[in-house]
């Protein structure tokens, strides 16, 4: 399994935020055909949720061609 952590995305320094200026997040994903929010998910799939890996698609593209 590929595991993905926060060292593998880029960072930009203009855009960090400071504790008393961040907020909540609610995140919404595409399931069985439609979207959902994260939050409202039972125990599995909130756990399959955490197992997934995004990636880049050009990143990924090269190992492909070959």
């Amino acid at each position: 399994m590929i595991r993905c952590s926060p060292a593998d995305l880029p960072v930009d320094p203009a855009t960090l935020l400071r504790e008393e200026e961040r907020q909540r997040c609610e995140v919404w994903t595409r399931v069985m055909g439609y979207h959902r929010p994260v939050a409202s998910f039972n125990v599995g799939k909130k756990g399959e949720h955490r197992e997934r890996c995004f990636f880049r698609e050009a990143r990924a593209a090269p190992s492909l061609a070959g």
